[in-house]
């Protein structure tokens, strides 16, 4: 029997779209209304979300600023499928321990928090910024202020890393005005304190003033880690109510 060779399919089409996706964020204001004020940005860690992350940072409303809380883009689905979506924990990028994809999601979170803050800055008086990211937060933190270095003052990253290769190309003389601080735990299991290390010291030679904090606690989001970041925002000058 004769066999009829099948045509192959002709795509007509293909290409890709965009998904639309709510993302929550929060501004909140303390001290005197109207007054120029810091702008203080808040980034979460992994699995983490907007409402836990603010309620873990309450300690720090204690300072007269402008406290921008937003949440991941990215949700985690929750396999115990205990929690509705809007509780779910969420992420900031996409990382599949390509370089090429990691810088790629890393700007594509840092234009998205980029246009929130542009939006917020025709309505408030902002007199610096600064970002305090968290472990996964703290990735993307390092990356918008390298990035952002012209909107950024103070930086402040918790049990992560600073990937400084992955802004390679920047001119390190334009980020000398930027203050850093890295807090991590000497028994951190999850992200070694030694590669954080090595990166503050890079910075430092580079003209960037930072600070390597290292203390006697885990990975967690804890007490010891507030109680640095507040000592810190004090000595920078950052007003207590």
């Amino acid at each position: 029997m004769n066999q009829i060779k099948a045509e192959k399919p002709d795509v007509l089409i293909s290409g890709k779209t965009s998904f639309k996706i709510e993302v929550p964020y929060k501004l909140i204001e303390t001290g005197d209304k109207g007054r120029s004020k810091p702008l203080i940005l808040y980034l979460h860690g992994y699995g983490e979300n907007l409402k836990k992350f603010e309620e873990v940072c309450k300690p720090f409303l204690r300072f007269e600023a402008y406290h921008l809380f937003i949440q991941g883009p990215y949700p985690i689905y929750d396999k115990t499928r205990s929690k509705t979506v809007s509780k779910w924990g969420r992420a900031w990028y996409l990382y599949d321990g390509k370089k090429k994809q990691f810088i790629k999601s890393l700007e594509i979170s840092s234009e998205f928090i980029q246009e929130i803050v542009d939006n917020l800055v025709k309505f408030i008086n902002v007199s610096k910024m600064c970002v305090i990211g968290y472990s996964m937060g703290g990735y993307l933190a390092g990356y918008f202020a390298l990035t952002r270095w012209k909107h950024v003052k103070d930086l402040i990253v918790v049990s992560c890393r600073i990937k400084t290769e992955v802004v390679s190309e920047v001119n390190w003389q334009n980020l000398k005005h930027i203050k850093i601080i890295a807090l991590h735990g000497d028994n951190d299991k999850i992200v070694s304190f030694l590669p954080q290390k090595i990166e503050i010291d890079k910075l430092n030679k580079l003209g960037v003033e930072s600070t390597f904090r290292l203390l006697n606690t885990d990975h967690a989001f804890s007490d010891i880690y507030i109680d640095e970041i507040n000592d810190w925002l004090e000595k920078k000058n950052y007003s207590v109510l």
